[in-house]
């Protein structure tokens, strides 16, 4: 059965991406385990309007679909589905409405699946929908009921944008809360995946088990997720969409399947620009490097071998780190992994969540001094609560942050790490107490402070710059004002009228910096 309950309309069919595969052995910790890949054929069959649908658990929809792009299905080779007729559309349905004040607090979700089965959580990429999961939603339902979301902007989704990872994970646990649901096994990809670590390290009780899909504790590094927000805030979402297929995809598979390219592209045009950039800063703010310690379910580590944004080395470093994880390289595949290589990847998750499923919530994380190896996990039948269950204690959070420790944090995001490491290395014993007076009061005092927004300190600051004629911070400040979310058009409007206040010589010189800076940091990768 399935069931889809959102605040903005889906398309009358969710076709998925077809196919199957038969259940693998048991995972065992130690070397990396090679899953089969299953390559694609060059011509894809197209599933959609028009087209025949392959069997699986049918959607609900809802009235008054919106255009959003649903993948196109690649034949299985080792598993061809029969063609059925055409599907009868359901009785549309909608979740009850929900107070304008809450509607932030939630996620646009579906559901698929025996209503009495396990719940399994299933969370997606940056830029993509639930319907990248399509392929292995057959044969995990048969088994789960699987509960999909989609990231605020994404897929038709509200466009309310979430600050940080740990808004998007408070907002799935509030959905799921309003469901009944206490405890699921979770798997995420991406930025979906860094949602699952968080689940795991402030709701423990509530993570029976983890899979995490082409994650990382620390996302690159923080200066590259904010120049991608300034290359989306001048240039709209096109020069992203016109590099996910090489993100995405190896080589091979994007000549061999070019409707599911396609696919890709209008998935990411298709989403909210803010709800994007703010996507983006979350994964520049996200660092869980000190905390992989305390993750204390079973977890599956799954990359492709050919990832070149999220790939096997920053895999090994969560293996590490966690206490009971096992790793699992795809052979054949790039970042979307479960679009790429989709049987194997649904054989990992169904091996996984059959045999690591912790059947006792606990009441706190795990806290082992040094990883150990993973013990292997007895074989049982999963249990889900769908019924409220007691509340237990959630992690005790981190303590206040010093002022130093605030500035240095306050100082990265608004300069970016580059030009915090050039002044830091740059330090000696007779500046570093400069350096210091400069992180604390600075950035750990006034860039700190509640009363203006980062946008207009911004304003402020590169208007005093101008006035009393110290250019020589422009350049970092007209950067950190496009990562605070300035558009060049404001940042003109800001020189503008400093020309006037200040002088014609002094913002002529402006222009002139800020103009080179500007270029340089809005020109979208060729």
């Amino acid at each position: 059965m399935s069931e889809v309950s959102e605040t903005t309309p889906q398309p009358p069919h969710a076709p998925h991406l077809g196919g199957s595969a038969p259940h693998p052995g048991p995972l065992h910790p130690g070397p990396p385990l090679l899953a089969t890949p299953v390559p694609g054929p060059p011509a894809p069959q197209l599933t959609g309007p028009g087209f025949p649908q392959p069997v699986a658990p049918p959607a609900t929809p809802v009235q008054q679909p919106v255009p959003v792009p649903h993948p196109p299905a690649a034949d299985h080779p080792t598993a061809p589905q029969p063609q059925p007729p055409a599907p009868q559309p359901p009785t549309p349905q909608t979740a009850a409405p929900q107070p304008a004040t809450e509607a932030p607090r939630t996620l646009q979700y579906r559901f698929d699946g025996p209503e009495d089965a396990p719940v399994l959580v299933i969370g997606p990429s940056l830029g993509t929908t639930w319907h990248m999961w399509d392929r292995q939603i057959p044969e995990l339902a048969q088994h789960w009921r699987v509960f999909r979301y989609d990231l605020p902007g994404h897929g038709g989704a509200p466009a309310h944008a979430a600050p940080s990872v740990a808004e998007l994970a408070d907002r799935l646990i509030a959905t799921l809360d309003g469901l009944g649901v206490q405890r699921f096994g979770y798997a995420g990809c991406s930025i979906g995946g860094a949602v699952g670590a968080d689940l795991a390290l402030r709701h423990p009780h509530r993570v029976a088990s983890l899979a995490l899909v082409a994650s990382s504790p620390r996302f690159g590094t923080a200066d590259e997720f904010r120049q991608r927000g300034v290359i989306v805030r001048t240039n709209g979402l096109e020069p992203m969409a016109r590099t996910a297929p090489e993100r995405w995809f190896t080589p091979g598979f994007a000549a061999a399947q070019p409707a599911i390219v396609e696919w890709a592209v209008q998935m990411v045009r298709t989403t909210d620009p803010g709800c994007y950039v703010a996507a983006c800063e979350a994964l520049a703010a996200f660092d869980i490097r000190d905390h992989l310690g305390r993750i204390g379910v079973p977890t599956l580590v799954l990359v492709g071998a050919e990832d070149q944004v999220t790939g096997p080395a920053e895999a090994r470093t969560l293996v590490a780190g966690i206490p009971d994880a096992r790793l699992a390289l795809v052979p054949g595949a790039s970042h979307l992994a479960p679009v790429e290589q989709p049987a194997a990847v649904c054989d990992l998750l169904l091996t996984h969540f059959s045999t690591a499923w912790q059947d006792a919530p606990t009441a706190a994380p795990a806290t082992p001094l040094v990883p150990g190896p993973a013990t292997p996990a007895t074989p049982f039948a999963p249990l889900a609560e769908i019924a409220p269950a007691p509340d237990a204690p959630e992690a005790v959070g981190p303590q206040r942050e010093s002022r130093h420790e605030r500035g240095v944090k306050v100082r990265r995001e608004v300069l970016g790490d580059a030009h915090v490491d050039a002044v830091n290395a740059s330090a000696d014993p007779f500046t570093e107490d400069f350096q210091e007076l400069v992180t604390r009061y600075e950035w750990g005092e006034a860039w700190s402070r509640d009363g203006l927004d980062r946008r207009t300190r911004s304003c402020v600051t590169l208007t005093a710059l101008v006035a009393s004629g110290h250019l020589e911070g422009l350049a970092a400040h007209t950067r950190a004002a496009l990562r605070n979310g300035l558009t060049p058009a404001e940042i003109k409007e800001v020189l503008l009228q400093t020309a006037v206040y200040c002088g014609i010589p002094a913002a002529g010189a402006a222009f002139t910096i800020a103009q080179s800076v500007i270029q340089e940091e809005t020109t979208p990768p060729a």
